[in-house]
């Protein structure tokens, strides 16, 4: 149930965990998360970023201030979705914490919560109690679980059970490891976009953006390589049957109908994210505080030709605010 926000631009990609939760849930692939010296690790290896950056309010809205940000919207880390079995107690204290923080923000922050992804019966009450809790605009998920994305299983339900009650959702990559990623870091590099990129592809050839009109979805990072694919995607919907069996319409049509954020790295991908899918499908992010986020996230949609108040309004729309 989110109320009223702060004026200015609003960043709806940006990670908060409390120390409390930093043991992440049960089964997690990676972590705990831990400071050292000041310095937060994921298990043993250094993520490059404070530790209060991740955890402390005061840090986020200083951060804010320094770069023109009026609103951020608040998700968990991706290392703390709930992917290894169940996690209700985890997930509940996190949806409480950050209720209680967004809330008190005087709408300067908002929230996406976390679900747990076992067991669908367990994530629609989850997601019934994230639409009343005060703040929180909606839920935040991996783009790819077990060997499924957003077309089926588990995923799949949840973002069916958001639509109907009027959550916004998330999209945001892992980070999973593969043998031929485990150097450069590409596992992030190349993984997250790819993993990203496969969830675009199953929500419109899966044809679920049709099955649910109401669905207000964004991807991170741009939506990966989604973009530079939807030609690839378009020319086999139109000539192969087994591509176009569970969509109505190409891909290059309902991709219109989703929303990206603009952490790209890229201005000329930037473009082509506005002329694929539309300036009206692009809305300011930040990945705050990982060492990959955009660091003048304003700054760099503006001189992609965004402007702050378009950006505002399509953030508004995609959080279900008015504008």
């Amino acid at each position: 149930m989110i109320g009223p926000l702060a004026d200015g631009p609003i960043d709806v990609h940006a990670h908060w965990l409390p120390p409390e939760l930093f043991d992440l849930p049960p089964g997690a692939p990676y972590g705990p998360l831990h400071d050292r010296d000041g310095e937060l690790h994921l298990g043993d290896v250094p993520l490059s970023i404070p530790t209060r950056a991740m955890s402390d309010v005061p840090a986020i809205l200083d951060d804010m201030a320094a770069a023109g940000i009026g609103v951020r919207v608040l998700s968990a880390p991706p290392f703390a979705f709930p992917v290894a079995g169940p996690a209700a107690p985890y997930v509940d204290a996190f949806n409480d914490a950050l209720a209680q923080v967004v809330s008190g923000s005087g709408g300067a922050l908002a929230g996406l919560g976390l679900v747990s992804l076992d067991d669908a019966e367990t994530a629609t009450a989850q997601l019934k109690r994230l639409a009343a809790l005060p703040g929180v605009a909606g839920v935040a998920v991996p783009p790819v679980l077990a060997g499924a994305s957003l077309d089926r299983g588990v995923l799949r339900h949840v973002l069916g059970v958001a639509a109907a009650l009027g959550l916004s959702v998330l999209v945001h990559p892992m980070q999973l490891p593969r043998p031929e990623w485990r150097d450069h870091y590409l596992a992030n590099l190349v993984g997250n976009p790819v993993e990203t990129a496969t969830a675009v592809a199953a929500l419109l050839l899966g044809g679920v953006v049709e099955q649910l009109p109401d669905l207000r979805i964004c991807f991170a990072h741009g939506g990966g390589c989604a973009l530079g694919l939807l030609g690839r995607w378009d020319h086999g919907w139109r000539t192969r049957a087994d591509v176009r069996r569970d969509s109505a319409r190409p891909p290059g049509e309902t991709v219109r109908s989703l929303w990206f954020d603009t952490v790209t790295h890229d201005r000329a991908l930037l473009g082509l994210l506005t002329a694929k899918a539309g300036k009206q499908a692009v809305v300011c992010g930040s990945d705050h505080p990982f060492d990959m986020a955009q660091r003048d996230p304003v700054g760099f949609a503006e001189a992609g030709g965004l402007d702050a108040a378009t950006l505002a309004a399509n953030a508004r729309a995609f959080l279900g605010v008015p504008a």
